[in-house]
């Protein structure tokens, strides 16, 4: 269903760095503020819709059985693939079009460590490194991961995907807390900082790709403070909405070299401005990409990505999860406001996955993902209806089928956020 072409040590904790599984939450001491980051309190939204832990539990559970471990024809996403000297791998593949994706696998890894899923993780993080990273000087990716790729590892597109890239350092510095470094690419802290200054930091670069002579830049651009929609800089000066990460940032930049944590501070706060004048006034819709203003904007190979299509599922997730962990913009919860009464004016069990962003639907297909996104934005909803949405993601099934690669990592992750199982995993 998916059909798209591009694609956090700190002072203070807000987990315990116990040794073992390190489960138990604690205030961040060190902070202000109401958000959990601050509290160490992460809200269980079907716990306030009167599910008990043990079925919360079996959900979560379930779910990660079927989508990891189930029929691998019409179940599973995640499939082994044997072993290097570094350890064993597996990948996440994209059901729909046949591929192994950057997004799915940093997905993979972030599911992975929120349910403490230490073997998943490292293999799927060794195949990423193995087959995915640049290691070449020359390769105008150099330092980043091919965002497509086929199964035995050659790539499809040798450029990146940054959402991929922004996913693999968040999963990373959390695998680092909860279970500590080893060596090599599992030496999680240093994979990730390496990676993280190269977001910011790395030379522009002129050679050769797939598809030919490229010059490629750093995926954040230094005067927007914003993620880039591509490194390549024909389309570099560009967003795509749903790759806007104020909750990590914040994270980063108290995570990052000394000298680079103004700019990720920087970052949030230019994501949340940005999140204000994406979304529609009346909807709540944002575009599928985006000018940095915020505006829509039509690539010139999918014109109709300035509609309310499958990458902008995301967007609600990310600002939700954003106020839910750092409450520093109000407005946050005036979007979700927005956004829930669109959906519920739709029909709340039957709304359509594409819109224009006044409204208009632009398909008749109701989506898992979609329905996990929205359940994810009653965080930082005020309505009393939002749980309602919450409601509507514990009641459908496991995704499963030919599109089960998008919808089943949303809905993994929507099951995580709404159940307060997705936390921000850092050192003592």
């Amino acid at each position: 269903m998916k059909f798209f072409l591009q694609r956090v040590a700190a002072a203070g904790s807000i987990l315990l760095a116990l040794t073992g599984c390190r489960t138990a939450t604690a205030p961040n001491t060190a902070a202000t503020g109401s958000g959990a980051f601050a509290t160490g309190r992460y809200r269980n939204l079907f716990a306030e819709t009167r599910h008990s832990p043990a079925e919360v539990q079996q959900k979560i559970d379930a779910a990660f059985g079927q989508l990891f471990h189930g029929d691998a024809e019409r179940e599973a996403v995640y499939y082994s693939a044997g072993a290097n000297a570094s350890g064993a791998l597996a990948y996440i593949l994209d059901t729909a079009n046949g591929d192994v994706r950057s997004e799915g696998i940093s997905y993979g890894m972030m599911i992975a460590v929120q349910l403490d899923k230490k073997a998943e993780f490292d293999a799927l993080w060794n195949w990423a490194r193995t087959f995915m990273y640049h290691s070449s000087p020359a390769h105008p990716s150099f330092g980043y991961f091919s965002w497509s790729m086929k199964t035995n590892g050659v790539a499809n597109d040798d450029l990146p995907a940054p959402d991929g890239e922004e996913y693999f350092v968040a999963a990373l510095f959390f695998a680092s807390a909860r279970w500590g470094d080893g060596a090599g690419i599992y030496n999680y802290q240093s994979e990730a900082a390496h990676l993280l200054s190269d977001l910011k930091n790395r030379a522009t670069i002129t050679g050769q790709t797939i598809q030919g002579n490229k010059t490629c830049v750093a995926l954040f651009s230094p005067t927007q403070k914003m993620v880039r929609f591509t490194t390549d800089v024909t389309n570099s000066e560009h967003t795509d909405p749903s790759y806007q990460l104020p909750a990590f940032y914040e994270l980063w930049s108290r995570q990052a070299a000394r000298t680079d944590r103004v700019f990720w501070r920087q970052a949030a706060s230019a994501s949340r401005e940005f999140f204000q004048h994406a979304a529609n006034p009346a909807t709540g819709l944002c575009p599928e990409y985006a000018n940095f203003d915020g505006t829509p904007w039509a690539a010139p190979w999918k014109t109709n990505s300035v509609d309310f299509r499958f990458d902008a599922w995301r967007v609600a997730m990310n600002w939700s999860v954003d106020w839910s962990w750092w409450a520093q913009d109000a407005r946050e919860k005036e979007l979700s406001d927005r956004l829930l009464a669109f959906f519920a004016s739709q029909g709340i069990t039957n709304y359509a996955n594409q819109f224009a962003l006044d409204g208009r639907p632009l398909s008749t297909d109701h989506s898992t993902g979609l329905v996990a996104m929205n359940a994810v934005a009653a965080l930082a909803a005020t309505q009393p209806g939002a749980n309602q949405f919450v409601e509507e993601l514990w009641k459908v099934p496991v995704p499963s089928g030919q599109y089960r690669y998008y919808d089943g990592m949303l809905y993994m992750l929507g099951l995580l956020h709404c159940s307060g199982e997705f936390r921000a995993w850092l050192p003592r």
